[in-house]
């Protein structure tokens, strides 16, 4: 069993020391632990604005695209940070998304913060966890209006209001949960991994009802996304594995990876209509269609130490997938017509770059998890942009 003190933050890649054993594909019907949970709800206290502030080195202009539902023109943004920038270290900057308010929405774990900035102008607002040391990680927009995190840590999933930021948690049933990635169903509901119980778990966002469905291998399940099939799918970081849960039936599907020491970790569907996932041991790129099962690996050129560490991936506005390179220290796509990867050195030395996500104006943005920073990447031209999010 897992202390519940200790401070294991994002995918825990590093703090992982014991890998549960590998099983065979297999098909069953998961156990369900269902679990009606009181909340708790934090106003928007210790709230803290910051405006971002950079300094120019190179300047270009982002081409002006204009948002119809939000009516504004994107400005040009100033040029690169220098390597020597002053950054606040350790913040730990886990996953980014795109909120319904077109603010990008991403989590601190050290700080115990959620965190959205403004694409438009720089500003960001960041909002206190309620509870101390929660380790919130994954974070995703719901059909409800709200973004919903994961806490690592406390075991709690958490959902924020854009509109008020007020703050509400609710308990997993499972005690040491460690829950990390999270997305939003085609049932309406929240999917979530436990990486420590070996469960997918769900969350009505109507009534705060929890679910829980057991993997039926000892997989250390990270990143899950909804497929083109209606199914959900998952990384089993430990078992090596890609897993499906049918959100009709519950009955999980697990599928075996090529490279044997691959340690799955990001997952996203890809515009082909297959799931794209990144082997952050395998140094390569993985591909599985969602009808046969089939898997597909490509290599990353570069390795590093030895491997290139890819976590966070995603689909991008001129249809290739992009992913990061955490001991890389690099950004890298894949067209899925090709296999053909191409990568873009970061400007800083290791930041620990880790998710990604397309922003509301046609760039890509990642996080730094190390360097306290958020990125910018045009997918037009491979120009990095680099700002200052800590405090």
């Amino acid at each position: 069993m897992i202390n519940k003190n200790l401070r294991i933050f994002g995918i825990g890649v590093s703090c992982i020391v014991v890998l549960m054993g590998l099983a065979g594909c297999n098909r069953t019907s998961s156990t369900t632990h269902t679990k009606t949970t009181p909340s708790t709800t934090a106003a928007i206290t210790g709230i803290s604005t910051i405006t971002s502030t950079t300094t120019s080195i190179t300047t270009f202009s982002t081409p002006a695209t204009t948002i119809s539902t939000l009516s504004t023109t994107i400005p040009s943004f100033p040029g690169e940070l220098p390597v020597t920038a002053d950054a606040p270290p350790g913040l730990y900057l886990s996953p980014v998304t795109v909120g319904p308010d077109y603010y990008l929405w991403f989590t601190e774990a050290n700080a115990n913060q959620i965190v959205k900035y403004s694409a438009y102008n720089g500003n960001v607002i960041k909002y206190n966890v309620p509870t101390e040391r929660a380790g919130p990680n994954g974070i995703t927009s719901g059909p409800d209006g709200n973004l919903w995190f994961t806490e690592t840590n406390a075991s709690n999933i958490g959902k924020i209001s854009p509109a008020t930021g007020a703050i509400t948690e609710y308990n997993i049933p499972s005690d040491y949960a460690m829950p990390d990635g999270i997305v939003a169903g085609p049932d309406g509901n929240l999917w979530f991994t436990e990486a420590s119980e070996n469960n997918i778990g769900k969350i009505s966002p109507a009534t705060g009802d929890i679910t829980e469905y057991n993997i039926p291998s000892n997989g250390f399940p990270i990143s899950i996304v909804a497929g083109p099939d209606g199914n959900l799918w998952f990384t089993e970081f430990g078992g090596n594995k890609i897993g499906k849960i049918s959100p009709e039936t519950s009955n999980i599907t697990e599928y075996n990876i090529p490279n044997p020491y691959s340690d799955p970790c990001g997952i996203t569907t890809g515009p082909d209509g297959n799931l794209w996932f990144t082997e952050y041991a395998g140094n390569k790129i993985g591909k599985i269609s969602p009808e046969t099962g089939d898997i597909t690996e490509y290599s990353i050129p570069s390795p590093h130490n030895p491997y290139a560490e890819s976590r966070g991936i995603t689909t991008g506005p001129d249809g290739n997938l992009w992913f990061t390179e955490s001991a890389g220290n690099k950004i890298g796509n894949i067209s899925p017509s090709t296999g053909i990867i191409s990568e873009y050195n970061l400007p800083a030395v290791a930041p620990g770059i880790y998710g990604i996500t397309t922003g509301p104006y046609g760039d890509l943005w990642f996080t730094e998890n190390f360097g306290s920073k958020l990125g910018e990447i045009s997918p037009k031209t491979g120009a990095i942009i680099e700002y200052i999010v800590g405090n």
